[in-house]
């Protein structure tokens, strides 16, 4: 049995693949673990992978998975999620920003304190405060707000998970930053943190820009609206368009009744088709229909789903 898998997504990371690989090992064998690393190059242009082949050269437990082109951090993820074997999974990035020396006290608290999923918090930062700290800040208080998961660094690479969790999730586009919110909503939800040591970059340069920011509040919006609604899409469409097609249609009765009274006292009065008030109510009463029926066509395409009734079971006897 495999105590740990180690797995690294990494681009254009040669430089710092042999320190970070070194540091790894030293840590297992310290704590006399048995243990597997995955490298997986996201589509490098520099020489990452004959390195890497190297390294697996000189040691049994590492192991690589090289793509064609780059597709993304959670692409890497996902595979090495899947080829992963250990009882405890960490994840960490290739940059030496992660420190692998604090892979026992992640693994402890997985294994002794009964957590599913363990995420790094950086407290003490060694990036820019204008262009990382102060944006991290807003997205971390954000993701809290709308998760209801109190991490206070939920993009920090630096994560540990019980092996379960990894194999009953599916990470997909970006949403490698919201794997613990991946895992509350597949019912894991012993979720912890751990204040870890962060270091400065040693090699190369980040290879994230702050357009990250707002594709995260992005990928967070759609991951809610699905966890939330993607199963009952007329809950979150339907609701909203009868309550639009009945403001609009009150407006309506509001605007002929008036005119009616009106014209019943002998005072002077404008025509319904005069009135801009009409025209708000004919596109609320048209964005309600078109609410309502864009719930139906989502409720169908649900029912229609081969994961329409793919659910999570914990126990079974």
């Amino acid at each position: 049995m495999t105590d740990i898998s180690v797995i690294v997504p990494l681009l254009n990371e040669a430089e710092s693949l042999s320190e970070l690989c070194s540091r790894i090992d030293a840590v297992m064998k310290q704590e006399s673990f048995s243990y597997e690393v995955i490298l997986v190059d996201d589509g490098s242009t520099d020489n990452s992978w004959e390195v890497i082949q190297k390294l697996a050269g000189e040691n049994s437990s590492l192991h690589g998975i090289r793509f064609r082109r780059n597709y993304g951090k959670s692409a890497a993820l996902f595979c090495g999620f899947r080829q992963a074997v250990g009882e405890v999974v960490i994840t960490m990035d290739a940059d030496l920003q992660d420190s692998p020396e604090e892979i026992p006290g992640l693994y402890r608290m997985i294994v002794n304190d009964g957590f599913d999923v363990v995420s790094g918090w950086k407290q003490k930062r060694k990036d820019n405060a204008l262009t990382k700290n102060l944006p991290s800040k807003v997205y971390n208080a954000t993701a809290r707000c709308i998760t209801g998961i109190k991490l206070h660094d939920m993009n920090c690479g630096l994560k540990a998970y019980r092996k379960d969790v990894v194999k009953s999730i599916e990470v997909y586009g970006e949403m490698h930053r919201y794997i613990p919110y991946l895992a509350k909503n597949a019912g894991f939800t012993h979720i912890g943190e751990k204040p870890v040591h962060h270091d400065k970059r040693k090699y190369g340069k980040s290879k994230f820009g702050m357009n990250r920011f707002v594709n995260g509040f992005l990928d967070l919006l759609s991951l809610w609206f699905l966890s939330t609604f993607g199963k009952k899409p007329m809950h979150f469409f339907g609701y909203n368009g009868i309550f639009m097609f009945l403001v609009g249609f009150v407006m309506t009765i509001w605007i002929i009744v008036e005119k009616l009274v009106h014209q019943a006292q002998g005072l002077k009065y404008r025509a319904v088709t005069d009135q801009p008030l009409f025209y708000l109510a004919l596109m609320a009463v048209v964005l309600g229909v078109m609410l309502f029926l864009t719930g139906f066509l989502g409720e169908m395409i649900a029912r229609s789903s081969s994961e329409r009734n793919d659910y999570n079971i914990k126990d079974q006897f």
